[in-house]
């Protein structure tokens, strides 16, 4: 990257110069200012931070709200829906009570469903961001560093994923699970689901993050540093916590940026397929099984998820994107 010459003004007859920006910054401002500068980067993060703390703070919403996702008041209150359990007011039931409208047959509200769906699927996402990093992290480092047999299996295991039909296996081993843990006559518990959704949805994402980093490190290890590093006797250990690691969180950090709306929508797909979470959990998926179904009389209730789900995507991946030009702009299309 080329510096700009230093720009010099006059004051009388003395020239005063002036040091560019970018001077005496550490990467890590030097990122931030490239990263302010990004407009859109900023909107998308601002977007962003507004659904986490929708997520965060769904029971002090619900509560100033004065709606509980659980209460059907469609049910509870007459007048609201009619004979056919579709909401009687225009566009849904939409009004200054329930400003999203109410669910078609059980009458819950859709505003809160809609607050608590978001915390629901952000949830299981953001566990399943953080658990898959961790292992991409170690299996990445390790196939790379090592190299021979273990580069070799880890290298077979990281294809065999890549190549596996995750959605056919998670479609067939969401019942196995509750077979085996769930009596026929009991029903499944909600913590049961959420764990064994986490556990598919890493199963079948690390690989990526673990390929892409066994290739850096396979670069990096016969760099100068590195092996200056093992000439003055560095354990393993140091060399990849002192000298490799920090030269991956880069491509760490776009991945991660990159793979939680992924897992949102993947979250989401898989209730709406019928094998994530299930009644009475408020869920993004869910919401948009029960769209489907009602969405020739009552359009409304599909468009609130729907907006919703579309503006959470697109806001991360743009700004997964600014991250990524903020890090590394020769990478900037």
């Amino acid at each position: 990257m080329t510096i700009p010459a230093p720009a010099a003004t006059t004051v009388g007859e003395a020239p005063v110069v002036k040091a560019p920006e970018t001077v005496g910054r550490s990467p890590g401002q030097l990122m931030w200012l490239r990263f302010r500068r990004d407009r859109t980067g900023v909107v998308s993060a601002i977007v962003v931070i507004f659904f986490f703390l929708v997520a965060i703070l769904a029971p002090v919403i619900s509560w100033l709200y004065g709606k509980d996702p659980y209460v059907l008041y469609g049910q509870d209150t007459p007048g609201l829906l009619n004979d056919y359990g579709y909401p009687l007011g225009a566009n849904g039931g939409v009004g200054s009570e329930f400003w999203f409208g109410i669910e078609p047959g059980l009458g819950r509200d859709v505003f809160t469903q809609l607050v608590y769906g978001i915390r629901t699927s952000l949830l299981i996402a953001v566990t399943s961001t953080v658990i898959t990093t961790m292992i991409g992290i170690v299996l990445g480092i390790v196939a790379g560093y090592a190299g021979g047999k273990t580069d070799y299996f880890i290298g077979r295991l990281i294809d065999t994923v890549l190549s596996f039909p995750s959605v056919l296996f998670t479609i067939a081993f969401m019942p196995v699970v509750e077979n085996l843990f769930v009596k026929s006559n009991e029903e499944t518990p909600i913590w049961l689901r959420a764990v064994t959704l986490v556990i598919v949805l890493t199963l079948f994402q690390w690989a990526g993050l673990a390929r892409l980093l066994r290739g850096q490190v396979l670069s990096l290890r016969e760099r100068e540093f590195v092996e200056a590093a093992r000439v003055t006797g560095a354990s393993p250990a140091r060399i990849v916590f002192k000298e490799l690691l920090p030269n991956l969180w880069t491509p760490i950090l776009i991945q991660s940026t990159l793979l939680l709306p992924a897992l949102v929508t993947a979250e989401a797909a898989l209730s709406f397929l019928g094998v994530g979470m299930i009644e009475p959990i408020p869920d993004w998926g869910r919401m948009f099984l029960r769209g489907t179904e009602v969405y020739q009389n009552d359009i409304t209730y599909l468009i609130f998820p729907g907006a919703a789900l579309l503006i959470f995507v697109i806001a991360f991946n743009l700004l997964g994107d600014s991250v990524r030009d903020a890090f590394d702009p020769k990478l900037k299309r």
